[in-house]
């Protein structure tokens, strides 16, 4: 797993969905050395056209801290974005999404939509509950930890007042 478990998380449940997923892209290389900045995610998706850019974030910032930073982000992902799929048609439109686990009472950022991890998490749980729900029957694929991981969880966390320990 690169990078933090959130941005993990985004990653796998956008590429068990079908999504062309990128992370950690350098953009913007500068003639000096280094790059502008790094999108965390780029997903997309080819049959229903969809192109999102996810920032997920750890940070316990202001929002007033936040706004620059994401200001860069989001301007640099809005002009690198459409050379990362090449051989794709990709629509004109990104959704740009900063994900965040602390900070709440904001919609946008920065021209982007704020998400909140617990209305990220309600996606994932309706997304797994509805197509992944037994995994007796229907185990996710090995190679998303993390969403099998909650799929367990899930699925045996409900019995533990259930059964002796």
């Amino acid at each position: 797993m690169l990078g933090n478990h959130l941005e993990a998380l985004v990653s796998e449940f956008y590429q068990l969905q079908g999504y062309f997923v990128r992370r950690h892209i350098q953009v913007g290389k500068k003639p000096s050395g280094g790059y502008e900045c790094e999108l965390n995610v780029v997903v997309f998706h080819p049959g229903t056209h969809k192109l999102l850019h996810v920032e997920p974030s750890l940070d316990a910032l202001t929002w007033k801290e936040r706004e620059p930073e994401y200001l860069k982000k989001f301007q640099a992902g809005r002009q690198y974005i459409p050379t990362l799929f090449e051989g794709l048609s990709l629509p004109g439109k990104i959704e740009q999404i900063a994900l965040f686990v602390f900070g709440a009472g904001r919609t946008t950022l920065a021209g982007g939509r704020v998400l909140s991890i617990g209305d990220f998490m309600v996606q994932v749980h309706d997304y797994l509950h509805a197509n992944w729900r037994n995994v007796r029957n229907a185990a996710i694929p090995e190679e998303y930890p993390l969403l099998r991981t909650l799929q367990f969880a899930a699925e045996y966390w409900p019995n533990l007042n259930s059964t002796k320990r």
